[in-house]
């Protein structure tokens, strides 16, 4: 398994309490948030367990994924739903994106 799993993880964690904030302001974006972090974790899970060209693909989901919480987090933070996003937090998505990156080639 791939180190950036637990990473992503532990994110999900720290957005816990912010995501019951950003949901009640705004709850179409706070359910894409939750979807999109859910799925970098399981598109992770799935292709560490994969091979080949399944592999591959997984990891390019889970990019797309990890793209999308950061977007999503930084579209909370602009619409002021948020105080700004922790910087641990975005140093664990920029992780997890560039590892993604890599594996996904």
């Amino acid at each position: 398994m791939l180190r950036i799993y637990e990473n992503m993880l532990h994110v999900i964690v720290t957005l816990r309490p912010m995501l019951v904030g950003i949901e009640r302001r705004d709850s179409d974006l706070g359910r894409q948030l939750r979807r999109a972090a859910n799925s970098v974790v399981l598109n992770v899970a799935e292709g560490s367990g994969s091979f080949g060209r399944m592999r591959t693909a997984r990891y390019r989901t889970a990019l797309g994924s990890a793209r999308e919480t950061l977007a999503c987090l930084r579209a909370v933070e602009a619409f002021g739903y948020v105080e700004p996003v922790p910087h641990a937090v975005l140093a664990e998505m920029n992780r997890v994106i560039g590892t993604l990156v890599r594996v996904a080639a």
